[in-house]
């Protein structure tokens, strides 16, 4: 079928606003234009956005002669509760907000004009954990073919073995007739199909799929006069007592979760914010990541098969017991199947996805009725696709807690909260968010560090109600639970285990246990990205940059990636770098030494607020806390010419050391265990000269597309001051600015606005190509300014 993007020609208002509503372009987040104020019922879960519901309208128009076609739309993503109406009809409901739909638009369509009106609802706060986004975040597009027609996602393709490589393509149609298909390398070939028709094609010398070498054959499919194009890569996936295999070989699967956000842009599903992540994940270390806690996106699975990162797609966040009183609970029952359904149908065919999640930190585990809710979804996704294992993550603490009472999540507790919201929002007050549910561990555990939940997992009870769940998967979602690592596997020998949500610092302890024990599959850390929502679980901030450690008004996102939420890779991500044996190092990072000793917010999701720098003007005589990673036998550590500290490395692969900050040069050494040099690596203090620096990511940067361009307060020779702060104003010629902000988790200004201040000397901006030959950022602050120009391509 002929996919016609749905992108432009869309307005938007609130729902029941009488004005006409605003042209927008899909993607599309409401909710990143919305206020953040005291009275936002999503609180601290969505990072104090307000809540509404939405319209959006467009005209489709059809021309008589095509009116007889099939005509679908497709809608990739709305959140959430999403009616579609045609010519004033309801033409269908979806109450999922991560999940792709299609919508049969034969029983409503006339020739020539139809109105198109899809109702997005926001309102119902809280509704979600972290934030959500609003309205027709992810595209929508126009399926439409003649009466004699390749179904849609009729086309799938399996390996079916490696040696000799063979294929089988399954082709749905309409009606019978004559399939085509053609594979590039292979001569084309035909078969008659009678609804449905399997080609089994042999590749000579195939060129397989793996993370390092991705490799992605064009599959074309012809029936009467339509035609289907799909991508696939050769890969077999397998487990069992080898662990995770990927054609044939044991693979370590090295993960980080993230959220479905793409930090300034909000809830967009922008295809160049996706790249960039997958890129940046890739280049951290990992090879895998885990859709926390949704069905991923389309253009993201493209992007994991053409960069090499596999995929945990993961379905939902609960399942019949609230975590909020206004989430999917109420739909889950009705719709599960529907919604693994299509989950399944859109990845099929993409090689990256090698492994399903039916939910995360489900306490419903615990219990007889989850247990075998556990097994059922479990079996009806091997009946969807026998060829990728099933897993879930359960939080073993947490199951226990709620075997005695002491539940993290329920009914009770959510709508509690949300009458508390309500109540204060009718009176004018500021909602108090107390800590309650999954909050008030993420409190304990930044107060108590992550020892707490690690060790609460190793409680006998903690095995009692998770072991029958774990039987019930074909791999068992440990989150937080590498203490159980090695006595599980030794008391379950057939069971695989997967570190389906794991702490930063124990990325080397995990590389390690998984070198040595293949049942140990894999991990996946919380979070490989920061994202917006969950406000301040992962965050270490002070004073001069929060007003409060409460996570009140003003607190946005988490603070809990390895990669910021402007894509800057953080200390946590070199650690990772090394931990995961993607490079030896050694890397220096630096805590920031103006704060040193000093009070900052609390967490257990943060291993260190470590950063690439040694420009700590006015600090001189001040205790600097420096950290050194490096896969080596031992480190020194020299500053200015001398030696300032040595350490071997023993069971990890950081070296902290303590040195009074003094400008100049810093550098680390590695040696292995004959004292031969292994690398080394240094940091330079800035020069006394102020800057703006204006640094695009691309040198040039398609029509139509995002360019990254990082503003920065530098020294001539381009070394970043992360003392220097000031509020940079960002005017764009030849392109439209669509996002600008830092990184600080606590940021009270809109990423809409014109006007950033920096983070640690840091700020990012997003601009969007226009159609002329190039554009131009011009940075100010007032006093000092710089402009960028980028070549635009056609």
């Amino acid at each position: 079928m002929k996919a016609t993007p749905l992108l432009t020609g869309w307005t938007c208002r609130h729902l029941g606003d009488t004005a006409p509503g605003r042209p927008v372009t899909l993607p599309h987040d409401a909710m990143l234009a919305e206020p953040r104020t005291a009275l936002s019922a999503g609180g601290v879960n969505t990072g104090w956005y307000e809540g509404y519901d939405y319209e959006y309208q467009r005209t489709l128009t059809v021309p008589e002669n095509e009116l007889s076609d099939t005509h679908i739309l497709e809608f990739e993503g709305v959140y959430h509760n999403a009616e579609v109406w045609l010519n004033g009809q309801k033409a269908a409901f979806r109450p999922y907000g991560y999940t792709n739909f299609y919508v049969d638009c034969a029983p409503f369509l006339h020739a020539g004009d139809n109105e198109l009106r899809v109702i997005a609802r926001n309102a119902d706060q809280p509704n979600s954990r972290w934030y959500s986004g609003a309205g027709l975040y992810r595209p929508v597009q126009l399926w439409t073919a003649g009466e004699k027609r390749i179904l849609l996602n009729g086309v799938r393709i399996r390996t079916v073995s490696l040696e000799p490589a063979v294929v089988e393509i399954r082709v749905r149609t309409s009606a019978p007739g004559t399939v085509r298909l053609m594979v590039e390398g292979l001569p084309s070939v035909q078969q008659e199909s009678d609804g449905e028709t399997v080609f089994t094609l042999t590749i000579d010398n195939a060129r397989l799929w793996t993370p390092e070498t991705p490799n992605l054959y064009r599959c074309r499919v012809q029936f009467a006069d339509d035609e289907a194009v799909e991508t696939f890569g050769m890969r077999t996936v397998g487990w069992g007592k080898n662990g995770f295999t990927l054609n044939g070989e044991r693979v370590i699967i090295q993960g980080a979760c993230i959220h479905h956000d793409n930090g300034l842009l909000g809830a967009v599903c922008d295809p160049d914010a996706v790249a960039r992540k997958v890129r940046l994940l890739k280049e951290t270390g990992y090879n895998a990541i885990r859709s926390a806690h949704n069905p991923c996106s389309k253009a993201l699975l493209a992007e994991c098969d053409r960069q090499g990162m596999l995929v945990m797609d993961e379905y939902i966040d609960h399942w019949y017991i609230h975590k909020t009183e206004y989430d999917y609970v109420p739909y889950f029952m009705d719709w599960w199947r529907q919604d693994l359904t299509d989950m399944v149908e859109k990845d099929y065919n993409h090689p990256c996805v090698v492994l399903y999640s039916t939910g995360n930190e489900v306490s419903e585990t615990a219990q007889p009725r989850g247990i075998a809710l556990t097994k059922e979804m479990t079996d009806f996704l091997h009946g969807l696709d026998d060829s990728r294992p099933v897993t879930c993550g359960v939080n073993i603490f947490f199951n226990f807690l709620s075997s005695i009472g002491f539940g993290v999540y329920s009914d009770e507790k959510a709508k509690k909260e949300a009458e508390k919201a309500e109540k204060a929002k009718a009176k004018g007050k500021a909602v108090k968010k107390k800590s309650v549910g999954s909050k008030f561990f993420n409190d304990l555990a930044g107060l108590l560090g992550d020892e707490f939940m690690k060790r609460g997992a190793t409680l006998h009870g903690c095995d009692v109600k998770t072991r029958d769940a774990f039987a019930n998967m074909d791999i068992a979602g440990y989150n937080y639970g590498i203490y159980r690592y090695k006595h599980d596997l030794k008391k379950y020998p057939q069971r695989l285990i997967l570190g389906s949500e794991t702490f930063c610092n124990d990325a080397y302890r995990f590389r390690e246990l998984a070198k040595a024990e293949p049942r140990l599959v894999g991990d996946f850390v919380w979070a490989g990205m920061d994202y917006l929502g969950e406000v301040m679980v992962g965050s270490w901030e002070y004073e001069d940059y929060a007003k409060n450690f409460d996570g009140g008004l003003g607190w946005v996102s988490a603070g809990s990636g390895r990669i910021d939420l402007t894509g800057k890779p953080l200390g946590e991500a070199l650690y990772t770098r090394v931990a995961l044996e993607k490079e030896n190092g050694p890397y220096i990072a630096v805590c920031p030494v103006n704060h040193t000793g000093d009070r900052h917010s609390p967490s257990a999701w943060k291993m260190t607020n470590a950063m690439p720098s040694w420009s700590w003007t006015g600090c001189e005589g001040k205790k600097a806390s420096i950290e050194v990673y490096a896969r080596a036998a031992r480190v020194e550590l020299w500053l200015n010419g001398r030696i300032v500290g040595r350490k071997v490395l023993k069971n990890d692969c950081l070296a902290k050391f303590s040195v009074p900050y003094e400008p100049g040069r810093l550098e680390a050494v590695s040696y292995d265990a004959q004292g031969c040099e292994l690398g080394r690596c240094t940091l330079t203090t800035a020069r006394q000269q102020t800057q703006i620096t204006a640094g695009p990511e691309q040198s040039s940067v398609q029509a139509g597309h995002l360019c990254y361009i990082r503003l920065r307060y530098t020294d001539e020779q381009g070394i970043t001051k992360p003392l220097a702060r000031g509020n940079i104003k960002v005017e764009v010629d030849g392109g439209t600015l669509v996002g600008l902000g830092n990184a600080c988790p606590y940021h009270e200004r809109s990423y809409l606005d014109c006007v950033a201040d920096t983070y640690y000397g840091e700020a990012l901006a997003i601009v969007r190509a226009g159609e002329g030959n190039s554009l131009t950022l011009t940075a100010d602050d007032g006093m000092y300014s710089t402009a960028v120009t980028v070549p635009v391509t056609h």
